[in-house]
């Protein structure tokens, strides 16, 4: 006798069969989907990413944030202006190696410090200090046509910052008058940013403007070191 089906139901069979497959193969999609989704109901409009960037790119600062926390950043903005044009005098004035590396390691350190600050004042709502007006509109400050080298730490309130006089001695100075100039000028700027950033970590409530605090102080002592050993090997 033949093994095989009558026709009938072998179609029955068969029919049966590609219903089965189709099912598993829809559960198994469904599965596939689901785990790739986040946890809970999601809602419209709403990043539920690890990221908490602004829209400009620039990390916004996470927690909550006081008046020490944007004092810090409105003032360390224009202070880290200042070190950076400090710095780009030393192309074509400075002779000594040393010296010249380090104008490029304080530039490319505080430009982005400079960024992100100014991405946290945008966040929360707070003005901007601007070249004609470094401090903005915080009260108390100095707000003379002289500009940001024109502050020092009588008339700004922030420790460090380089008279008019300075700059101009700095930028008429070169060879090893420029590298003694920018040596000694640079630590008392830095010893202000210190100054600062130690008062942002006393005062201030924001954790990530605390961590750029700390950071700050580490790395400009750390200059503020080896400055003091070229001073004394330019004597």
């Amino acid at each position: 006798m033949s093994a095989s089906l009558p026709s009938a139901a072998r179609r029955r069979t068969l029919a049966a069969a590609g219903t089965v497959a189709a099912l598993a193969l829809a559960l198994t999609a469904c599965g596939s989907s689901d785990s790739s989704k986040p946890d809970g109901p999601a809602t419209p409009g709403t990043n539920h990413g690890p990221s908490n960037a602004t829209s400009s790119g620039t990390p916004s600062p996470g927690g909550a944030f006081n008046d020490a926390d944007v004092t810090f950043a409105q003032q360390m903005i224009p202070h880290h202006q200042q070190a950076i044009e400090m710095a780009r005098l030393a192309d074509g004035r400075a002779a000594d190696s040393e010296v010249k590396s380090l104008a490029t390691a304080i530039e490319k350190a505080q430009d982005p410090e400079i960024n992100t600050m100014n991405g946290w004042l945008k966040s929360w709502g707070k003005p901007l200090p601007s070249a004609s007006s470094p401090m903005g509109d915080m009260p108390g400050m100095n707000h003379g046509s002289s500009g940001m080298a024109g502050m020092n730490h009588g008339s700004s309130g922030m420790a460090g910052m380089m008279s008019d006089q300075d700059m101009n001695d700095l930028k008429s100075a070169k060879g090893k008058d420029f590298d003694k100039k920018f040596a000694q000028l640079m630590i008392g700027h830095h010893q202000g940013a210190v100054t600062m950033a130690k008062g942002e970590q006393k005062n201030g409530s924001n954790p990530d403007a605390k961590r750029l605090a700390g950071n700050v102080i580490a790395a400009q002592n750390a200059e503020i070191e080896q400055m003091n050993k070229i001073v004394d090997r330019l004597k």
